[in-house]
């Protein structure tokens, strides 16, 4: 049973604390869910909008998915593997990948027969005065702006599958009658659609991508006033008449003449039946819980301020109405599981407010429990799960009543509300149907607990982690600016603390999604406000988990990681049954994607579902925490794990008869290509794996003749070849295109987050894969962008890390950015890009992936001063460091593991062995100073 969120408001006059250096800033409420500041403590997240009449508190839950615990995998898939790759191997791409999808993908949850739903709601094109028909009354109808490309989710139907009409007229003279027939162009559709003209059906198309141009003999037409009817039939996913994605292209109808009709605008709508049919998943989707939703009384707002303090993990909100400042403060505790929020004003008996426990759920429950608690319980459709949530409010003065599910405040001078919860997951193998006993006891257990008491726990809790890291870049003056300005003036200025408050922020991203005994943070940390999040808000393994995790150990939150290493025990455990059923291998195999459930197999499409090496990637993260932490009691736990991703690879490998290389087949170069055989990024992924295992296997004195087995494979996999255009290549042939924009540049995996490619061992591959990079472009979505920092800065050339750096912090647009919160736009939200711009931005500073440790290897122009506290590198040392000028003015490592060190600064190496727990300070000619 996972208890699973509290929430505590409280309204007093008084600040408590001196606010933090680094914060973001506003001088409006948040008007979208983007601008919106994030707070959490591993267990749930909250938006906080500001809002200075109405306030909304938008909450996640860790465990609120879609789905239910099931099987992914399909029975005996291995007897189309031998031929999956025979086809490969004879260059029938398109035919193994046909092959692979009807027989080698994963199973998805339960579908039901569309045919008698598809048959009800047809019936409505039958009858003679339906919804298609040119006379149809849709007077009472609503409207609804159309077209909606990313789904008609995302401008007002949210969740809604089913069939919908919409109807809309547009207008014709004579003249325009006379000529030629005409055309109407709907561009696409999600995702089947019946269309009318004045009651005659012009086209019907299934699909997403299908384009709608469909022709309208001008015998239907009509001078005036002419009919469009459109019925859409959405069984899942997005939904609507999509249109275009360049909005200054318009749906619309037109002639050959060259006369155009746009057909933008509002139409008028009819849900006819929203009741579907289950339509099967290959993975489940994360979920919203609720919100908190406050109405204040209206007033002329003043000197309006919100911020985050990340410094202390504290939102705060104020502004002055009628003479009373108001003040709101927000927290999220871990210790006590309760995010808190203390509403204040500097005058007594001035705080009056509406307050509402509100769900996009449909199924749901809200009912009074006593005189000061709501409670609400939420059903995900279509699934096993449901929450429970439980709203307190306790008043220091003023009077409190409750009218249909909403409690109002009159006259208060402070206010205690306190929300709390639960879900009814247990692990990813069970659920717990009795979670609710357990969610009260944990909320009369909290309400005991006063204001002052949670908000010292939060704040001692938090900087155990928070304060262990420092930085300065100077240009601090910039911070008096709001920070959606800030993010505006870096694309043509210069901001140097604003790149420090990318990196600090991204810590208390970390920190706040995802803790110890937390599942780990997903494609959007713990923060979705959809039903339907892009992606299903899961875990992408081929990436963008990995880049969560990326500035984990260097950044000093090494205790985080731990709530990834138990999602990989778990999908080892997944992934046994897989490995067997699609390879007949030992060990296990997870593949480019989980969820909850922890599903392994290959999911989505055989062009770039079927790529089994997610797996090994994750493994990485155990070895790079060992390289951090040297701590072999951690390698021994996880040293199974280890060793069953190792033996799937020793039986999965093939010979390739073309080459006698060992080579990975089927699987596919993330996501670029298609499905193939042996693409480069794989093979440096397993040659990391199996001497990760050489490596583990000797520090726990364990299974010396596998050991020796997998040493002898390692030089006979498929080496890093350079191409004809002097690139690193991606394929097994030379067969790179130099004009492919990829997002993915897949294939440099072994120069960032690995390390086989490196300016000391391989400078030629370096050069190859700086080739590769150039080809590709700089352009990308948010996550790539972060990417490309960290290669950049790999490469040590800081001034292209830096424009990357600027690409990254720009306002965010349709190639990547960043939001106002500052939230990585790939775009839509992702929290990858967060994650991996910080670790981009330390890899400037200290780089340890070799056996040396360089000193701001990769710091550009820009930078010109700074001090930096706290820096973790391989070996287990922290480092402090300072420069002026571009030059270093101090240097101190502590030693916690009391490992040789290999130091370098501006070309200069020096190795001295080290003692444990013992500090070593260096001069700017790297001299150790006695």
């Amino acid at each position: 049973m996972r208890l699973t969120f509290f929430i505590l408001f409280v309204i007093t006059t008084t600040s408590l604390h001196v606010h933090g250096q680094h914060q973001l800033w506003y001088d409006e409420p948040a008007k979208q869910w983007e601008e919106a500041l994030p707070i959490g403590n591993g267990r749930l997240g909250a938006m906080i909008f500001g809002g200075d009449t109405v306030e909304e508190v938008q909450f996640n839950e860790e465990t609120l998915w879609t789905g239910e615990p099931r099987n992914y995998n399909k029975t005996n898939a291995r007897q189309y593997l031998d031929t999956i790759r025979l086809l490969l191997e004879q260059g029938k791409q398109q035919d193994a990948e046909e092959l692979a999808m009807r027989e080698f993908m994963g199973l998805k949850s339960e579908t039901e027969d569309p045919k008698p739903w598809l048959d009800r709601v047809g019936a409505e094109r039958e009858k003679p005065n339906g919804a298609y028909t040119f006379a149809f009354d849709d007077s009472r109808w609503p409207t609804f702006p159309v077209p909606s490309y990313e789904g008609w989710e995302e401008i007002g139907l949210e969740a809604l599958d089913g069939a919908v009409w919409f109807r809309t007229t547009f207008e014709l003279t004579a003249e325009d009658l006379a000529g030629e027939d005409w055309q109407l162009d709907l561009n696409k559709a999600r995702q089947e659609d019946y269309t009318y003209i004045n009651g005659q059906l012009v086209g019907h198309e299934h699909g997403d991508h299908t384009k709608r141009l469909y022709n309208i003999p001008k015998e239907i037409l009509r001078e005036g006033k002419n009919v469009v009817a459109v019925q859409i039939i959405n069984l899942t996913g997005k939904g609507g008449i999509a249109g275009y994605k360049d909005t200054t292209n318009h749906i619309g109808i037109k002639n050959a003449s060259g006369k155009f009709i746009s057909l933008v605008g509002p139409w008028k709508y009819w849900i006819q039946d929203s009741d579907v049919p289950k339509v099967g998943a290959f993975q489940a989707s994360y979920q919203p819980f609720g919100v908190l939703k406050f109405r204040f009384p209206k007033g002329d707002t003043e000197a309006y301020k919100r911020r985050l303090d990340i410094e202390r993990g504290v939102s705060e909100v104020r502004y002055r109405q009628a003479g009373v400042e108001y003040t709101r403060t927000y927290f999220a505790s871990h210790p006590d599981n309760v995010i808190a929020i203390r509403l204040a004003a500097d005058k007594p008996q001035q705080v009056s407010f509406a307050l509402a426990l509100e769900t996009k759920h449909e199924k749901h429950r809200v009912w009074k429990v006593d005189d000061q608690t709501l409670a609400m319980t939420v059903y995900v459709k279509g699934g096993a799960l449901e929450g429970t949530s439980y709203l307190t409010v306790k008043l220091q003065g003023g009077t409190m009543t409750e009218k249909d599910g909403q409690l109002q405040v009159q006259g208060a001078t402070t206010a205690d509300i306190l929300l709390t919860g639960a879900t009814n997951y247990g692990n990813y193998k069970t659920l717990v149907p009795g979670y609710k006993h357990a969610a009260q006891d944990h909320h009369q257990n909290v309400r005991k607990k006063g204001f002052l008491q949670l908000l010292r726990a939060h704040e001692h809790d938090y900087q155990q982690l928070y304060g262990r890291f420092n930085i300065d870049l100077g240009g601090t003056e910039a911070r008096a600016m709001p920070t959606d300005e800030r993010l505006e003036r870096f694309v043509t200025g210069a901001d140097p603390d604003l790149i420090a408050l990318y990196i600090q922020y991204g810590r208390y991203l970390q920190i706040a999604s995802a803790r110890e005994g937390t599942r780990p943070a997903n494609l959007q940390g713990i923060w979705n406000p959809w039903l339907e999040p892009s992606w299903g808000s899961k875990y992408t393994t081929n990436i963008n988990l990995e880049m969560n995790y990326w500035p984990t150990e260097m950044l000093q939150l090494g205790e985080l990681h731990h709530s990834l290493f138990q999602m990989i025990r778990e999908l080892s455990e997944a992934g046994t049954e897989t490995a067997r059923e699609y390879y007949g291998a030992r060990g296990w195999v997870h593949h480019h994607n989980t969820d909850l459930w922890r599903g392994t197999a290959p999911i989505n499409n055989s062009n770039h579902g079927i790529w089994p090496t997610g797996g090994a990637w994750l493994v990485t993260h155990l070895w790079e925490h060992y390289r951090f932490n040297q701590d072999p009691k951690f390698l021994a736990e996880y040293y199974d794990v280890i060793k069953g991703a190792t033996l799937f690879f020793k039986d999965f490998l093939i010979k390739d008869e073309k080459t006698g290389w060992l080579v990975s087949t089927p699987s596919n170069s993330p996501e670029n290509g298609g499905l193939v055989k042996g693409p480069a990024m794989d093979h440096q992924i397993i040659r990391t794996l199996f001497r990760i295992f050489t490596e583990s296997s000797k520090l726990v004195n364990k299974d010396a003749s596998l050991r020796d087995s997998i040493q002898t494979m390692i030089p006979q996999i498929a080496p890093n070849q350079i191409g004809q255009y002097g690139q690193l290549q991606e394929w097994l042939e030379d067969i790179d295109d130099p004009d492919n924009k990829h997002r993915h540049v897949s294939h440099l995996w072994g120069l960032h987050p690995g390390n086989e490619i490196n300016m000391d061992q391989t400078p030629e591959l370096v050069e190859a894969a700086k080739q590769s990079l150039i080809m590709r472009g700089d352009d990308g979505t948010g996550w790539s962008l972060a990417w490309k920092i960290n290669f950049w800065a790999r490469l040590k050339d800081a001034q292209h890390t830096y424009k990357m750096i600027k690409m990254l912090l720009r306002p965010a647009g349709s190639a990547g950015g960043s939001y106002p919160n500052l939230f990585d736009a790939h775009p839509p939200f992702q929290i990858d890009g967060n994650f991996g711009g910080a670790a981009g931005i330390g890899e400037m500073l200290v780089q340890s992936h070799t056996d040396i440790v360089d000193i701001l290897p990769a710091l550009p122009k820009e930078l010109s001063q700074g001090k930096v506290s706290g820096l973790k590198a391989r070996g287990n040392f922290e480092i402090d460091l300072a420069w002026e000028n571009h030059q270093l003015t101090s240097l101190s490592l502590r030693s916690l593991g009391g490992k040789p060190l290999k130091l370098r600064f501006n070309g200069k190496v020096v190795e001295i062995p080290t003692k444990k727990n013992k500090t070593y300070m260096f001069d700017t000619e790297l001299n150790l100073l006695k």
